[in-house]
């Protein structure tokens, strides 16, 4: 009885490995995880000997399956460049998280640099660090310094005082901030700036949403840092006389496995539009 080992089993193969378990890889391939299951079956039956097997809560690659990852890259690659050189190029579907701090300005820069199909997740940074971890999306920006090697830094967020046009600080009272839900970093941000120049403040407004937070601006309830990359929110107006806050560090994120490539490609294109921001603002 002739066997083979098939593309899209092998497929699915790969990116067990490289999306650490069944559960990230049906996520990062978006089949279900019993699809990803049987393909893995299909190939054990194939090479007739267990590949994977069950280790603790989770599972390991046996020395054979090893030994077919190794064959299975090789495979995809010869197979895919045989595609392309008839002039075949495989979709591919990419997933980008962001927080909703310049959301609007950074992720059109993301989608035409990639040149490959885009889909967009908009969600808080606790999230958005789950959903990378288990394979839900495949980058993500976030804000903030980290150290972990998986965070490219690609520059720095200006950040800007936003109120109503009608709004004054009430003379012997707390400067009254809008914010989004702790944890968050313009909201530490904010607090900070403001304590180090000795002025009080209090949280008078909170939100999920940056619509939230952009409605209770204006609607007089005080004031918000927002990272906007130079674009007042309509209805708003940019308050300079309050101290002017650090900007905050960005970081491109990539899910384990993912292309190094495809991660540099997307880091440029982010660093790029940050500097052409930076230029028009000394222009």
């Amino acid at each position: 009885m002739t066997v083979s080992l098939d593309i899209v089993p092998l497929r699915s193969y790969v990116a067990v490995a490289d999306c650490g378990g069944f559960q990230r890889a049906a996520r990062s391939l978006q089949l279900s995880q019993s699809a990803i299951s049987q393909h893995v079956r299909r190939l054990e039956s194939a090479v007739d000997r267990p590949l994977v097997v069950r280790s603790g809560r989770g599972s390991r690659f046996t020395p054979d399956g090893e030994r077919l990852l190794a064959h299975a890259r090789r495979i995809l690659a010869v197979h895919d460049e045989a595609m392309r050189a008839f002039g075949f190029e495989a979709e591919q579907t990419v997933v980008i998280g962001s927080t909703e701090h310049a959301a609007a300005q950074l992720l059109p820069c993301l989608r035409s640099a990639l040149g490959m199909t885009a889909r967009f997740r908009i969600d808080r940074g606790t999230r958005l660090r789950d959903a990378l971890a288990s394979g839900a999306i495949d980058m993500a920006l976030l804000l903030g310094h980290s150290d972990d090697p998986r965070a490219v830094p690609v520059g720095e967020l200006e950040l800007t005082w936003y109120a109503s046009p009608t709004w004054k600080p009430v003379a012997g009272r707390p400067i009254p901030i809008a914010a989004f839900d702790d944890p968050c970093a313009l909201r530490t941000r904010a607090l900070e700036t403001l304590a180090g120049h000795d002025i009080p403040a209090e949280i008078s407004a909170e939100s999920a949403q940056l619509a939230g937070v952009q409605a209770a601006v204006g609607a007089g309830l005080g004031v918000a840092l927002l990272a906007t990359l130079g674009q007042t929110p309509e209805g708003l107006i940019p308050r300079y006389d309050l101290p002017r806050p650090h900007p905050l560090p960005l970081n491109l994120w990539g899910r384990r496995g993912l292309s190094p490539e495809t991660v540099g490609v997307a880091a440029r294109a982010v660093e790029r539009l940050l500097d052409v921001d930076e230029l028009a603002k000394g222009a």
